[in-house]
């Protein structure tokens, strides 16, 4: 038995702090912010997500807030022409052996949390930011902002795109600024005209913009994000904005289009930012997990689902058998690193690409997409996101419940 420190109580953390305490190992987690809580607003779940939210323990829980979608659109933007739709019920549900669904960020978040506050061996500690690590053949501390400090066996660095964990493993400096501005809106769903009320993940992209929306909260909200490639340079997270100025970023928006983005109202906006694939998540006791180890772009909508994925394959490797011996622990971190590179690595790259080449293209390259897209057939659509939706590190597919 050993004991795990992760940094960071977001999803990434409390995921792995659940996986590595059902080994049978302690876990504590330091979390920087006064309380444990997830901010935000809309996230999507692919099948690769429940399959590991099922190994956690709390896959039947998330469902019940989850909304299970029908099918993801994609429409082109100005003319309001829908280019290509991919099912998401019958075929899709039995190839992927689970659902794809949206959810609010808080009804994902909360689960967990309760499952780690009911977990014996999991110490959840708030208002514990770190400021860097020190290890030995004996064990690793973290060091905390207040100047005391926490000592394990293992330190998983769970603490986001700007971990403090990654600047000393990794030393790669600040993330990188995409030049696209992102604008997030929740709505009450009785706010909406019942004709926009659609059980679909829908996307509008536009000459250097696009515009998804879809229901959370069980259907109780519409979740709008709107994004612009603006040629940001600068980092802005979460700053609130004037609706008239969102208004005035989405020009040429066909009618049903901006019908919907008119709904917004308390608009908040944040550059979206990643990092290039890196290959050293590991230093000794000390390892990377989530957007720490691999942040992407929200394109793929696959960030929160691949740091599950971690949690997952971390736990199995620091199973009931592993000790606090360094010579038992590091190369396993070193094989989680290893076994998870290439796939967060693509997912990151193509994240990037569907920004570029899917969602942003104007005139000519707009035509030339949407003759590419719409040519697919559902099965053609289903076997794109085979790589994505259809994993399990086992090569099986091992979800739960299908609904």
């Amino acid at each position: 038995m050993a004991r795990i420190i992760v940094v960071g109580g977001g999803i990434g953390g409390l995921a792995a702090a659940l996986s590595v305490e059902r080994q049978g190992h302690d876990v504590v987690v330091l979390e920087r912010r006064r309380a444990f809580e997830e901010l935000g607003a809309g996230i999507q779940l692919g099948p690769n997500a429940f399959w590991a939210l099922d190994r956690l323990g709390v896959g039947v829980e998330v469902r019940d807030k989850a909304v299970f979608i029908d099918e993801l659109r994609f429409m082109d933007g100005t003319s309001g022409v829908c280019v290509a739709r991919m099912k998401l019920t019958e075929h899709y549900r039995a190839r992927f052996r689970n659902p794809y669904a949206v959810v609010h960020r808080g009804d994902l978040y909360e689960p967990l949390l309760r499952a780690c506050r009911a977990a014996s061996r999991v110490e959840l500690i708030a208002g514990a930011a770190v400021t860097g690590y020190a290890q030995d053949a004996a064990g690793v501390t973290a060091t905390l902002a207040d100047g005391t400090s926490v000592t394990g066996d293992a330190m998983i660095g769970a603490d986001g795109i700007r971990s403090v964990v990654r600047a000393q493993l990794v030393g790669d400096g600040e993330p990188r600024v995409s030049g696209h501005t992102i604008y997030r809106s929740v709505i009450p769903m009785e706010k909406v005209p019942e004709d926009l009320r659609w059980n679909a993940v829908t996307l509008w992209a536009g000459p250097a913009w696009h515009f998804v929306h879809y229901a959370i909260g069980g259907g109780k909200y519409l979740n709008l994000a709107a994004t612009r490639d603006d040629r940001a340079s600068v980092a802005v997270a979460g700053e609130p904005v004037e609706r008239a100025h969102v208004l005035s970023e989405f020009p040429g928006l066909g009618d049903t289009t901006r019908r919907l983005l008119e709904l917004g109202e308390d608009w908040r906006t944040w550059v979206l930012c990643d990092r290039d694939p890196v290959r050293d998540w590991t230093d000794g006791r000390v390892a990377l997990l989530g957007d720490a180890a691999h942040p992407m772009l929200q394109y793929a909508a696959q960030g929160a689902c691949m740091a599950l994925e971690d949690a997952v394959a971390l736990g199995e490797l620091l199973d009931c058998d592993c000790d606090s011996g360094l010579d038992a622990i590091a190369p396993r971190l070193e094989k989680y690193a290893a076994d998870r590179y290439d796939r967060t690595a693509k997912a990151q790259l193509v994240a990037r690409e569907m920004g570029t080449r899917l969602y942003h293209p104007a005139g000519a390259e707009a035509k030339v997409r949407n003759a590419m897209l719409s040519a697919l057939s559902e099965t053609d659509l289903h076997d794109k996101v085979e790589w994505l939706h259809g994993f399990s590190p086992s090569g099986r597919f091992t979800g739960g419940a299908v609904r």
